[in-house]
């Protein structure tokens, strides 16, 4: 199966700024779409940055213009750089990787990382 590890995180000021990795691994052929979701206390997951095999990229309104996701396809790896941050980004971040061709012809979807947490102090 697949297993997905982030790194990164940690306590920053508004206005500061922080990196999350995410490696999979597994028996990995080939990844369609990997991204971030975060989720809040009291508050449900939601997404935040997704990114394609190809490059294309989908952002939540709230972190257009500060947040920047990019892949090594290669590494199987995903990238979130995160400026400006503010309070309200503060969760647990987690990843997602889905749409995954396995070996044996076989396909996997939507598997998910232990989770990083991200807090923002004002």
């Amino acid at each position: 199966q697949v297993q997905l590890v982030e790194s990164g995180g940690g306590l920053v000021q508004a206005g500061g700024s922080l990196g999350l990795s995410c490696a999979a691994s597994g028996s990995i052929v080939s990844i369609n779409r990997m991204g971030w979701y975060r989720q809040a206390p009291g508050k449900q997951r939601e997404l935040v940055t997704t990114i394609t095999s190809g490059g294309s990229t989908n952002y939540a309104d709230s972190v257009k213009g500060r947040f920047t996701i990019s892949r090594d396809n290669a590494k199987n790896t995903v990238y979130l750089q995160m400026n400006s941050l503010k309070p309200e980004d503060t969760a647990v971040y987690y990843c997602n990787a889905d749409r995954v061709k396995l070996g044996r012809n076989q396909k996997g979807y939507d598997y998910w990382g232990q989770g990083t947490q991200v807090t923002v102090s004002s």
